[in-house]
């Protein structure tokens, strides 16, 4: 974790607005996703320089698929291409990727772009990236309660052993902490079925800024007013 509080140890960001910044600029909505796959490198580059060791981004929703054909056609060849180009990159500057979500739903192709991307970086350690991928926050909740479910049906548990800390033990996100800060870009003030469960707490930054004008400077933006905020996790603090 890192030490300096006023910096987040764990980031959580909705990449949004590619469609949109590409449609300002006369171009096709899919040349927005190249565009804010570039984004995505300039912030993760940043969040490295600034310590925080996690970052986990949406991707690709579970909703996403509802998008025209041409559309998610256009997402899935650049997600295969990434996973073929910029891994090794990645791997080169100790990130460890991991990814969370439902991955079934994708071709045998990408499923193993992603197994082999994980393989190839699980030993990294300069910064945690979590890739969220047909993904959603109530999807996440129900997997965890049909594994405790299951453990009841066989024996190994009892309904009255179920807690918040047992179900969370079951979430894609388990094995680390939540999140500290939630930056949302595009404008729109919601979570949209990210983290449902995990953002209990979060700071949550939303921007107007679409997601690929997003850098360096943004980010920072961002940093500032978390550091500013005072977290109390449910408490009230004793005042003189």
């Amino acid at each position: 974790m890192n030490p300096d509080r006023r910096v987040p140890a764990h980031l959580a960001i909705i990449m949004d607005g590619n469609g949109r910044w590409a449609t300002r600029q006369g171009l096709a909505r899919t040349e927005g996703h190249q565009a804010g796959a570039e984004a995505l490198k300039r912030t993760l580059t940043a969040c490295g320089e600034k310590g925080i060791g996690t970052v986990t981004v949406f991707a690709f929703s579970s909703e996403n698929w509802q998008r025209p054909a041409s559309e998610v056609s256009r997402l899935m060849e650049l997600f295969f291409r990434a996973l073929n180009r910029d891994v090794a990159r990645l791997h080169e500057n100790g990130v460890c990727i991991r990814f969370i979500g439902d991955i079934s739903a994708f071709s045998s192709p990408i499923q193993a772009g992603m197994n082999r991307a994980m393989r190839q970086t699980r030993n990294n350690q300069r910064l945690l990236f979590n890739v969220a991928v047909n993904y959603g926050g109530r999807w996440d909740i129900a997997q965890a309660a049909r594994a405790l479910a299951r453990q009841v049906s066989e024996g190994h548990l009892s309904p009255e052993d179920i807690s918040e800390d047992t179900l969370a033990g079951h979430l894609s996100l388990a094995d680390i902490s939540e999140p500290d800060l939630f930056i949302r870009t595009g404008g729109d003030f919601r979570i949209s079925n990210f983290l449902l469960w995990q953002l209990a707490y979060t700071e949550l930054y939303f921007t107007p800024v679409l997601w690929p004008d997003f850098d360096a400077g943004h980010l920072e933006e961002a940093l500032e007013e978390f550091a500013g905020r005072e977290r109390r996790f449910g408490r009230v603090e004793n005042h003189a």
